[in-house]
């Protein structure tokens, strides 16, 4: 069956963009507002996800917490990675650098993307990911830079799914720079302050 196009919003911006994936229960619009504070210049796409979970926004199934459907995984990351090579086209960024911005969930998706889908991203930034999938042989993601931010109690995110991830991220050839903060699941402001110096490093 096919499923409906990503519902999302786009904001011009100049130089590099930014991809924004939701946390469950998110839309379109939940990562707007960070986004500007860390890229205030960069373009923003935003979709939203197409699972819903009890009602609430995903970009794939689950079928407990922490045990993820893998097969829904991988199309949607399919189905997510033909819409942002379209969105690409559609709002002119073609050649531009990419780079997701995900929160849990999406952060997942994120992690996804670079490992399913080497070539659409420029790197990322992950808040509470952790290793979504297994993936063999691991694709070359050398020039990728990702940015993982985990939080020390963070029960949704388990140190050891995060070091798997951080992990898999390094044996692949990402340049990885994790920090390790206080916190649950929520993010604290300090981490925003890293994300948004990590970024300017990169995004003109």
């Amino acid at each position: 069956m096919t499923q409906a196009p990503f519902i999302h919003r786009f904001e011009p911006g100049q130089g590099a963009s930014l991809l924004l994936l939701h946390g469950t229960g998110g839309d379109e619009h939940d990562l707007i507002p960070l986004a500007r504070q860390l890229a205030p210049q960069a373009a923003l796409l935003s979709p939203r996800g197409r699972v819903l979970e009890n009602g609430a926004p995903r970009f794939f199934r689950r079928l407990a917490p922490g045990v993820f459907d893998e097969a829904d995984l991988r199309q949607q990351a399919a189905d997510l990675a033909q819409f942002v090579r379209a969105a690409r086209q559609r709002y002119g960024l073609e050649g531009l650098p990419l780079y997701a911005l995900g929160y849990s969930n999406g952060a997942n998706m994120a992690s996804a993307l670079l490992l399913l889908q080497p070539a659409l991203l420029d790197g990322a930034v992950l808040f509470r990911p952790m290793l979504p999938l297994e993936v063999h042989p691991l694709p070359n993601l050398s020039g990728r830079a990702v940015l993982v931010a985990a939080g020390r109690f963070d029960p949704w995110s388990p140190p050891g799914r995060v070091e798997a991830l951080l992990d898999c991220l390094r044996r692949a050839g990402a340049e990885v720079e994790a920090g390790w903060w206080p916190a649950g699941h929520g993010l604290l402001p300090e981490e925003l302050m890293a994300a948004r110096a990590w970024l300017a490093r990169r995004i003109p």
